[in-house]
């Protein structure tokens, strides 16, 4: 599977049958946050969003070996920059959501064609080239799309 691809045009079009007020399986987000919150996700690797590591340094090579790996987000997978009662969505529409998703996924993708072999940092995952982030966002992308039942 082309993780880019699926990133740039299937995950934006999956999310779009949902409503906004749609519930997961799992967590506390309606189908609206969740989106925002993937954008949010993505956000962090268009070098507009910079992070900080937040995980404990001797523990990164741990965790961005999961990241790297075919291994699946488990349900309820605790995210501690989010808090346990969302936010209420930014944006008055799903579509209006999606579309920043989408432009923000753009702006993903500029950032490492302009700036080639740039890593940026994950505040969980550390250091992430373009491939590394792209395998990362995939992975997040489908466990929100199996979430939703999407996928």
């Amino acid at each position: 599977m082309d993780k880019l691809n699926f990133l740039q045009n299937e995950f934006p079009t999956l999310v779009s049958k949902l409503t906004s007020e749609t519930k997961g399986a799992w967590g506390v987000l309606n189908a609206q946050q969740m989106v925002e919150h993937m954008s949010d996700s993505i956000s962090f690797a268009t070098g507009k969003n910079n992070q900080q590591l937040i995980s404990p340094v001797e523990k990164v090579d741990v965790f961005k070996a999961f990241a790297m790996s075919d291994k699946e987000f488990k349900p309820n997978t605790p995210n501690s920059l989010m808090s346990e009662t969302p936010a209420p969505a930014n944006h008055s529409s799903m579509q209006a959501s999606i579309d920043e998703l989408k432009s923000t996924i753009q702006k993903f993708i500029s950032y490492f064609e302009n700036n080639k072999g740039a890593t940026l940092t994950n505040p969980f995952f550390g250091e992430l080239n373009f491939e590394e982030w792209t395998k990362l966002l995939h992975k997040h992308a489908v466990h929100h799309c199996k979430q939703f039942g999407l996928i």
